[in-house]
């Protein structure tokens, strides 16, 4: 769906001064502007759900990923829904992640940034605008910010209305982390107590034996005076969404009162997807305007020109940090496209961070009709992505993963979970796209450790 990517007057608000240009923009909702007047209106009034120095700090941390000096985890949800805004759900899932990063910290012995897909991952591009059933024709579904997914004519309707639920259930998910994050839930001492609630798996026996090891490292550090308690209590985590309704992004962009820039406030690090890149699009033009640290999909059609442009669009002061380019290439392509793409762009490829996200080009339908995704492939193509690193001399900087911390059976393959094309449904609770189940998660997380400290990065 293209429509117009602004509004010419300036919304009322936190950033009054702002004009957004009169741009084409892609996968947009079709809203009824009487009813999506007010709720800019308000949206625009409502306090920041992340501020300006937590960016800062972010595009920090990014830069020495960038410089191979760290690496990314970027994980969660496809796409959140607001039923599954619960405690439960959030802890499992700042769980996964916590354990992933632990696992790769400790094989690699390198700081890992973490990053979570929430806290207003609430919608998804569409291959296409409807969707027919039994004869009848209603909108896709396009995300809990957009509309519902039950298949009913009032469901299926664009609401702006739900913009306003999407940031209040971003505000409550991004307080529950807070206070994961900072209470002492995510001490260093605690990392037994991660894996409690968990299916047992080989990938969670082989988790507890490096938690005993960590046990027996960090009573040594206290012992010897070296390691500050109360740091070991705390953990930085990040949030992270595509950049996709510009409704929803621009009501949230303050203006920072110590330097005047312009930030996106829904959320640390916004991306703009392979589907929404255009050049001369809303999108590209939305977070050139914005300081955050900013992600753009590439597929396995990108040029050289297309990247130089992009770069000179969104990162024309070639600012540590500030762009990364997250890789959807499949597994059996990365090989043959990343490695030259790399060795193209030259000394510009080491001023971005590269992410891997091993998910969206290696989706398939099952005979059961049910979307999936083979583990093998996921494991492949992180392969494919440090090997093409390898060669063009370039750092390869993280991981984007869709996952989950529920025991769900949408994704095919791994040795930890075990899950065939008969099992997908079992537990396929996903409304979009299939993801790693925990096992899958903390397994992956094992094989790019390994991955990591043979690179040497």
């Amino acid at each position: 769906m293209d429509t117009t990517g602004s509004r010419t007057e300036s919304l009322p608000g936190a950033v009054s001064d702002i004009v957004w240009p009169d741009l084409p923009a892609k996968q947009q909702p079709s809203y009824d502007p009487a009813e999506l007047a007010p709720v800019l209106t308000t949206l625009a009034t409502f306090p920041p759900l992340v501020f300006a120095g937590e960016c800062d700090l972010l595009r920090d941390r990014m830069a020495a990923v960038s410089q191979g000096k760290a690496f990314a985890l970027q994980g969660g949800d496809c796409a959140e829904t607001l039923a599954d805004v619960t405690g439960p759900n959030i802890r499992d899932r700042i769980k996964t992640i916590l354990q992933m990063a632990v696992v790769l910290t400790y094989g690699a012995g390198m700081p890992i940034v973490k990053v979570g897909r929430m806290a207003g991952q609430f919608a998804k591009p569409r291959s296409s605008d409807t969707e027919t059933r039994d004869g009848v024709t209603l909108p896709a579904y396009r995300g809990d910010l957009v509309n519902g997914f039950e298949f009913t004519e009032e469901s299926r309707r664009h609401d702006p209305q739900r913009l306003l639920r999407a940031y209040h259930a971003s505000s409550a998910t991004l307080n529950l982390v807070r206070g994961f994050t900072s209470g002492g839930f995510a001490d260093l001492r605690s990392v037994h107590a991660w894996n409690k609630g968990f299916l047992r798996g080989p990938a969670q026996a082989r988790y507890e034996q490096m938690a005993h090891q960590i046990d027996r490292a960090v009573r040594f550090l206290e012992a010897s005076g070296v390691a500050d308690a109360e740091e070991m209590r705390r953990v930085e985590f990040f949030s992270a969404h595509e950049a996709l309704v510009l409704d929803y992004e621009r009501p949230m962009v303050r203006r920072d009162h110590r330097t005047g820039l312009l930030y996106d406030t829904a959320s640390h690090f916004v991306w703009v997807g392979e589907r929404t890149r255009d050049l001369d699009g809303a999108h590209i033009d939305f977070v050139s305007r914005v300081h955050n640290p900013v992600g753009i999909k590439v597929g396995p059609t990108a040029d050289r020109d297309t990247l130089l442009r992009l770069i000179d669009k969104v990162d024309p002061e070639r600012e540590p940090g500030r762009l990364t380019f997250i890789t959807r290439m499949g597994a059996g392509t990365i090989r043959d496209v990343l490695p030259a793409l790399l060795t193209s762009l030259g000394d510009e490829a080491r001023r971005v961070s590269w992410v891997c996200d091993p998910m969206h080009g290696n989706t398939f339908t099952s005979p059961s009709g049910h979307k999936t995704r083979r583990f093998e492939d996921v494991v492949e193509e992180v392969r494919g992505f440090f090997d093409a690193h390898a060669e063009a001399g370039t750092h390869p900087g993280g991981v984007h993963v869709e996952l989950t911390g529920n025991d769900v059976t949408e994704c095919v393959g791994g040795t930890a979970a075990g899950i065939d094309l008969d099992d997908l449904g079992l537990r396929y609770e996903t409304l979009c796209d299939p993801r790693l189940n925990h096992q899958q998660s903390l397994e992956l997380a094992f094989l790019v450790a390994e991955m990591l400290e043979r690179s040497g990065s």
